[in-house]
Order: C-alpha cells, then structure tokens, then sequence
C-alpha cells in the first residue's frame, strides 16, 4: 500500500518523502473526526490536500465501499442545514462492477438531492472509464444531478453527457493554458508552435471571448513563449469560456432533442479522417447513438453482457 499528500498549510508541509506518516494522518482523520470537524479542519488549516491509495485486494475495496455509505449517515446526521446545504454522495467501488453497484443501491436508498461518481480521472484506461460512468448513471435515479467527478477534457464530457452525467469539475482548462495550449473543438492547439507567430486570426473566430476578440494568435504566441505572466491568464479566459460555450451547446442541444446530431458533429470537427477511438465508438453505441458515416471504427463491448453479471451484495 503507498499513499501520498500534499499539504498546503501555515503549519505543516507533507510530501510524497512521508508515505507512513501520510497514511497514519488519513486514518486518523477518518476513525477519529466527525463530519463537521473535518469541514472545519479544511478551513482552519487551510488545506488543499491530495491524499492516493494504491492497492490491489478486492477486500479493501469492498470495506472502503461499506465505509462510503456509513461515512454518508454520519454526514446526513450531521447537516444542520438540509434545506439549503445539499449532500452530494460519491459511487464508489473501484472498477468492480459488483462494488459499483452494490455502492449505486446503497446511496441511492438514501434518497440524496444528487449524486457523484467518483474515482475516475486517476489513470485508469478510457475502455474502463466510459464502463463505469455508464453503470453508474444508468443506476442514479433521473431527475437528481449526476456528477462525475474530476472530468475535464471536452470529449470526455460529451461521451458522459450520451451517458446520463450532468456535471464536471476539473483543473484542466486551466492547467493546460498555463502551458500554451487552447481549447478548441478540433482538439488543442499549442499557441508556442512557430507557426501561430505570424498568425493575425483569433484563437478560435467562433469564440466571442474577451482574449479571442481583442487578441491574436500571434501575439499570444510572443507572450507565451516569453513567458510572460498575462498569457496564461489570457489562454485561461478563452478556455474557460470554451468549456462553458460547449456545456451551453450540449445543454441546447439536448433541448431542442438534437444531441446525437451534436455529437456526430462534435467528432466530425475532431476527427475528420474517422478515426473516433473505440472507446468513443462503444461509449455512444451503449447510450444509443450511431456513428455510421462519423468513425471507421464499429461498436466491440460487451457491456450488456458485464453489467447482467453482477453479483448480489448485502445492503446496508
């Protein structure tokens, strides 16, 4: 078992160089905190704490799922303020679909104002991601928020979207204009690239964001590759505004009962040549949109198969 955190706090600096002492503080915090100490323990200390568990034994897993849901009545007990601060319970259980489903029952049952589905965006493979997302919010009730935690690229947010997710969080748009690169819907485009230094054309001519019309590729690409402190800035407000134009249009979209032309759409700008990844491809097969005349590629999964193969677990 390995564990790392990153603390950002006044007092107290832990890095991946303390594993054991890293793993002791997370289990202190879990067997001897109660729900409103752990809130307030984030603001008092001011941290921004990352902590990652690595093992392999299905046993933990299952115990960590179980914990889930007893951590989930102890907050339920403990929020004073149910008519204005709604709880979000997480759907875990690894990659094991037993798990995944077993924790989808037990949250659920709790009748919660939404849901997340979380331990994704770690690593795992696209073929698993897009399985998990999809059991998941195939089991969440309709009408309540679904939330897939730490998804951020644009095409991942409109495969989960095809499969029933609401809502996203990540630091990728950000993150990545700190290194020069702009979201479009073709894919990036990295503005340190030579040849964007004679370009006088906006990021993107669609775009009606404040970078896009006041600035051009060219000198964006002047302040980026001299490392110039407003050019992440700049990058950073045009994909922002990018991410929430195309949650706009997947939103519009899905009004006016038009998303698989969207999405076929969407991926023909992306890949013109076809070449839709298989993960894609079999994603949007199970949430019931073709790609005929789109991919070169055909749907292969056998989800269906997985999913009436899950095992019965006791509830609780």
């Amino acid at each position: 078992m390995g564990a790392m955190s990153v603390f950002d706090t006044p007092a107290l600096q832990v890095s991946a160089r303390y594993p054991d002492f890293a793993w002791l503080l997370c289990t202190a915090m879990m067997h001897h905190t109660s729900p409103y100490a752990a809130y307030d323990c984030t603001f008092v200390l001011r941290q921004q704490f990352v902590f990652y568990i690595a093992f392999a034994d299905p046993a933990r897993f299952m115990e960590a799922t179980y914990r889930t849901t007893r951590w989930l009545d102890r907050c339920i007990a403990a929020n004073k303020r149910p008519n204005d601060q709604n709880l979000f319970p997480i759907v875990q259980g690894g990659f094991n679909i037993d798990l995944r489903e077993l924790s989808v029952q037990q949250l659920v049952a709790r009748n919660a104002p939404g849901y997340a589905i979380g331990g994704l965006a770690g690593g795992e493979t696209k073929d698993v991601f897009w399985r998990v997302v999809a059991q998941c919010a195939a089991g969440l009730p309709p009408g309540k928020p679904r939330y897939v935690m730490g998804i951020g690229y644009p095409l991942d947010i409109v495969v989960c979207s095809a499969l029933g997710a609401d809502m996203y969080d990540s630091v990728y748009p950000t993150r990545t204009a700190r290194f020069g690169v702009a979201l479009v819907d073709a894919g990036v485009m990295k503005i340190k690239h030579a040849a964007f230094a004679r370009d006088m054309r906006p990021i993107d001519e669609t775009c009606s964001c404040m970078t896009c019309k006041q600035y051009t590729r060219s000198y964006l690409h002047h302040v980026v590759t001299r490392g110039v402190a407003s050019a992440s800035i700049l990058v950073t407000y045009h994909n922002v505004a990018y991410m929430q134009g195309l949650t706009q249009r997947i939103q519009q979209a899905i009004k006016q009962q038009c998303f698989p032309d969207f999405v076929r759409q969407f991926l023909s700008g992306m890949f013109p040549a076809g070449d839709v990844p298989q993960w894609v491809v079999d994603a949007l097969d199970v949430a019931g949109i073709s790609l005929e005349g789109v991919a070169k590629l055909k749907p292969v999964h056998n989800f269906y198969e997985e999913v009436k193969s899950v095992k019965p677990m006791p509830v609780v």
